[in-house]
């Protein structure tokens, strides 16, 4: 059965975005390679809506139109994978190898899981990531821990959730990238 991995940036204090949304906080040490890493392990991108065509259209503009770009490995990826948006109120999106998924979450996860391929990765945006760990379907956590407090924003864990260290790797102070399965 197919693996669904979590990958999100978080502050130290445990917020994956400002109160808004703002992302300005992150900088990372680690570079491209563990994202492109994790990313050849899967074959599927699952996003919520409300990230996906500012996801989408980032990864399409930089492969389409800036062929010089450090990030061009990283978007090869990203554009060329098959992409699941989930949503209860869109029924198309715009982008390539991408599509909506409108029906119940768990049930459609756990159809994604049973097909044949490599395994699954989400990236956001916070509140669709919310719901897939309050119905334990994260499999992997790949935190990366930025060393900087932000104070308050956007939350991904509502309740406790018990997890077991698998795997830490620290980049020039820079970063952290922790990687956690569900306890027991």
């Amino acid at each position: 059965m197919r693996k669904l991995k979590l990958q999100v940036h978080i502050s130290i204090d445990g917020f994956v975005g400002g109160p808004h949304g703002e992302l300005d906080w992150i900088h990372t040490g680690s570079g491209q390679q563990p994202v492109i890493e994790l990313a050849d392990s899967c074959d599927t991108i699952l996003i919520g809506r409300k990230m996906a065509q500012g996801f989408i259209d980032h990864w399409e503009n930089i492969l389409d139109h800036q062929p010089g770009s450090r990030e061009q490995p990283l978007a090869q990826r990203m554009v060329h994978m098959r992409k699941i948006v989930f949503s209860h109120t869109t029924t198309t999106i715009r982008g390539r190898n991408a599509e909506v998924a409108n029906g119940d979450l768990v049930t459609t996860i756990q159809a994604l899981k049973k097909e044949p391929g490599k395994d699954l990765l989400v990236y956001g945006g916070a509140d669709f990531v919310s719901s897939l760990i309050d119905h334990n379907l994260i499999d992997e956590y790949h935190l990366f821990v930025i060393p900087v407090a932000i104070g308050r924003g956007l939350r991904i864990f509502r309740d406790k959730k018990p997890l077991t260290l698998i795997k830490s790797v620290s980049y020039k102070h820079l970063e952290t990238i922790n990687t956690y399965i569900p306890a027991g």
